[in-house]
């Protein structure tokens, strides 16, 4: 993996929308990737030096934690850098003690996801014609184990 010399660091959400749009629908308008509530995010990019290359939002809800517009740019997937910010959402979420992470996973994707502990659920559904999987992490004990 050729990841390191990288960065995370809070965001605003204005500097998700370009990766969300080139990595996730980029045959979409860009508005189609911004969320009514992106502004009540909590939104983090992974650098490299100075050029954003992943992004993921952050929605709080009661004690549980919702992650959604996960992206990493097409040219830099599969070098690691994903896991990195997953991992450091993770540990964002248990050192916060939230009960819950969750998310709305492309079910092409959900084996990524299952690699962190996180199941899918019985829930599904589509959009723009792409099948989701609600997926989630309740019990950070499995997480623990998982990284030793």
């Amino acid at each position: 993996m050729k990841n390191k010399g990288y960065k995370i660091i809070k965001i605003d959400s204005q500097k998700t929308l370009s990766i969300r749009y080139q990595a996730m629908w980029p045959n979409k308008p860009i508005d189609y990737v911004k969320l009514e509530n992106d502004i009540q995010g909590l939104h983090f990019g992974l650098f490299i030096q100075d050029k954003i290359i992943s992004v993921i939002s952050l929605f709080e809800e009661n004690s549980n934690i919702q992650f959604r517009k996960f992206a990493t740019l097409n040219t830099f997937q599969g070098q690691g850098y994903g896991t990195i910010l997953l991992n450091y959402i993770l540990e964002y979420a248990e050192k916060n003690e939230y009960k819950k992470v969750w998310c709305n996973a492309r079910v092409n994707k959900s084996a990524f996801y299952k690699r962190f502990g996180l199941k899918e659920t019985n829930s599904y559904f589509d959009k723009g014609g792409i099948k989701y999987v609600i997926m989630e992490k309740r019990n950070y004990e499995d997480y623990k184990l998982s990284r030793k």
